[in-house]
């Protein structure tokens, strides 16, 4: 199954807290709400777009509980987000969670990235999404587990906070699928992941020429 990462990101990377100040206070943060002033209909279109794509949820533990708290009251049937999240299947990697009360929940517990790669494999075709889940997502980036990685990079920075990419994980290039720009100034990313290259700037006969990797 191809697993993809959905993410809302600052330019500075991070993904905590995204949707309001109390989210997720984890580890001191307090700048949680910084996607708020720029969701706009471009940002529907994009999210709309995610969950038309998926089949199954993949989340972390905090994701879950933030999630399971708020999308069951929502039952406006023209909400396509709501509709995805209450009735697919949904796959939380948590080792002391026992009885999720939201409906279709499976728990995985055990290695998280073990228990992933199998998953991928035993689920067969269709698309197992990640969204939010900082944690989760890091660990299956650094295992490279990840096929697809569709962001929506915001254009502000808060400093301290959860990352997807930590600063140890495997080098990778990026082949990119899609990108568009929101009204709001939100830059959309699809990118697929590709071999790592490099090169050199050389002086060659009095130019600087561009050498990279075959």
């Amino acid at each position: 199954m191809k697993l993809t990462v959905n993410a809302f990101i600052t330019l500075d990377g991070v993904m905590q807290g995204p949707g309001g100040a109390d989210e997720d206070p984890t580890g001191g943060f307090t700048r949680g709400g910084w996607l708020v002033p720029y969701v706009d209909e471009g940002f529907g279109e994009v999210v709309d777009q995610w969950f038309a794509a998926g089949d199954a949820v993949l989340l972390g533990r905090t994701t879950y509980d933030l999630m399971s708290g708020f999308w069951p009251e929502v039952t406006d049937p023209e909400d396509t987000t709501a509709a995805a999240l209450n009735g697919r299947s949904k796959y939380v990697v948590s080792n002391t969670l026992t009885e999720p009360g939201w409906g279709n929940t499976i728990v995985v517990s055990g290695d998280a990235v073990e228990q992933v790669r199998a998953l991928k494999e035993e689920l067969g075709e269709g698309e197992l999404q990640v969204h939010g889940s900082a944690q989760l997502a890091a660990a299956l980036h650094e295992a490279g587990l990840v096929d697809e990685y569709r962001l929506l990079v915001f254009p502000v920075c808060v400093g301290e906070g959860k990352r997807l990419f930590q600063g140890h994980g495997p080098g990778m290039g990026f082949e990119v699928v899609e990108s568009r720009t929101t009204p709001a100034g939100v830059t959309y990313l699809n990118l697929r992941p590709t071999a790592f290259r490099s090169g050199v700037v050389e002086l060659i006969d009095g130019k600087d020429t561009v050498q990279t990797d075959a």
